[in-house]
């Protein structure tokens, strides 16, 4: 019973802090194409550990991530607004690559299928 609480909560924080992000004026993070991918609250909901995607180069992502640690505690509080916990939890920003592994997965799919080289199930002998 307790896991389905922390998951809402979980859902409900992500939701929040994707809403805040859009809403930072620092340059840094409003000039990138960032996305929240999954949070996951602790037990005690004192810390959300909060998956980044950054579509853009590793140097923009780097940046991005200390414009989103340098807002950290107006985001806290503008989640703790919106998900009406007692204490709103510490945001924990980790950047999160599996987008970008995807669509990279899907362009070497898609170059092998133009190349012929992807076989449709039926034996080429």
């Amino acid at each position: 019973m307790a896991n389905n609480r922390i998951d809402r909560i979980s859902e409900m924080v992500g939701r929040a802090l994707a809403e805040a992000i859009r809403s930072v004026k620092d340059p840094r993070v409003s000039d990138a194409f960032v996305s929240v991918t999954h949070c996951e609250v602790t037990n005690d909901l004192r810390y959300a550990k909060v998956y980044i995607s950054v579509m853009g180069p590793d140097a923009q992502a780097s940046e991005v991530m200390k414009g989103l640690k340098s807002a950290a505690g107006w985001l806290r509080r503008e989640v703790g607004h919106a998900v009406q916990l007692r204490y709103a939890p510490e945001l924990v920003f980790t950047l999160d690559h599996s987008i970008e592994s995807g669509a990279h997965i899907n362009d070497v799919i898609n170059q092998l299928e133009r190349d012929g080289k992807m076989g449709t199930g039926e034996n080429n002998e």
